[in-house]
């Protein structure tokens, strides 16, 4: 009996995104239990080589034991390794919400991921294109000419909902010993990196999600990131410790000051239809304007 493409799912809030070590059960169910937005389980970077199998093994099983799948995700290993198949094959059939995708260098990578998923999924009687996939789009040099990929037509691009971006990979395929200046800002290739990473998301019509902080006892500088690059565009943050996760989403919240301000917007165009430009509180709107605050509250009334 042939089995049907399902209706491509709702992603969850998107705000917070917690790494856990593959191998760490006790870690593992620190984030699943946190107020992160995904738990996003790590089979990549932080488990070694030798671990890999059994890390596997614990990561299936805690999100088969779980009743909020959704948000559990699971960082694989890059596509065109042997333990990119050993992963899927192992974790796809305890049904997590996603696939985290390190290292991806163009839509090309997507579609291979996503004709493995579609044959899992087959496999274990999961709705067609029910897992979702996110992207590390600036890991490697190849990746960063590649950005605007994501946006084009082709197969599995349904299943992106977000790509994110990493300086440390990136640093160390460039052999660069620094990324950060005296000030303790990226330099210039990790923003362009940063950029890059927003700019593709936005044309793919995806969350933009920044890197990871990590030094993570500096919380006042990890909101004030946070709330930095929130006012750029990007739709939420990778963390790597429980304590980011409150100022993180803090940081992703509109607050009760920001609805009000974009409903006025609102409102105000629609009190004068077919005007490109009004005024509000001494200021002149355009339709950007208008744009900007709909979209505010659109995703405010989808969470």
């Amino acid at each position: 009996m042939k089995q049907e493409p399902a209706a491509h799912p709702v992603p969850p809030r998107m705000r917070s995104w917690l790494f856990a070590p593959g191998d760490s059960a006790k870690k593992m169910g620190k984030a699943q239990g946190s107020a992160a937005d995904i738990a996003l389980f790590d089979l990549e970077d932080s488990v070694a080589p030798e671990n890999k199998p059994a890390a596997r093994a614990m990561v299936a099983e805690q999100i088969f034991g779980s009743d909020s799948r959704a948000r559990l995700w699971v960082r694989i290993n890059p596509i065109a390794t042997v333990d990119c198949i050993a992963d899927l094959a192992a974790i796809i059939p305890s049904r997590p919400g996603g696939v985290f995708l390190p290292k991806a260098e163009g839509a090309s990578d997507i579609t291979r991921l996503h004709h493995y998923l579609t044959a899992l999924e087959a496999a274990n009687g999961i709705p067609l294109g029910r897992t979702l996939v996110a992207a590390l789009v600036t890991e490697t040099a190849a990746a960063m000419f590649r950005t605007g990929e994501y946006a084009q037509d082709y197969p599995g691009r349904e299943r992106l909902v977000a790509m994110s971006w990493g300086a440390e990979d990136l640093s160390a395929a460039l052999g660069a010993s620094e990324q950060r200046g005296p000030d303790g800002e990226y330099s210039h290739t990790y923003e362009m990196a940063r950029s890059l990473c927003l700019i593709g998301a936005s044309a793919a019509g995806v969350a933009a999600i920044e890197t990871v902080q990590p030094e993570f006892r500096d919380l006042e500088t990890l909101e004030r990131r946070a709330r930095s690059v929130r006012a750029q565009g990007f739709r939420g943050m990778l963390a790597i410790h429980p304590a980011q996760i409150e100022p993180i989403n803090a940081a992703f919240t509109p607050s009760a000051e920001e609805l009000a301000h974009a409903r006025a917007v609102v409102q105000a165009f629609a009190d004068h239809p077919g005007a490109g430009v009004v005024a509000l509180d001494g200021a002149m709107l355009d339709r950007p304007h208008l744009a900007l605050a709909q979209r505010l509250l659109a995703e405010a009334d989808a969470e």
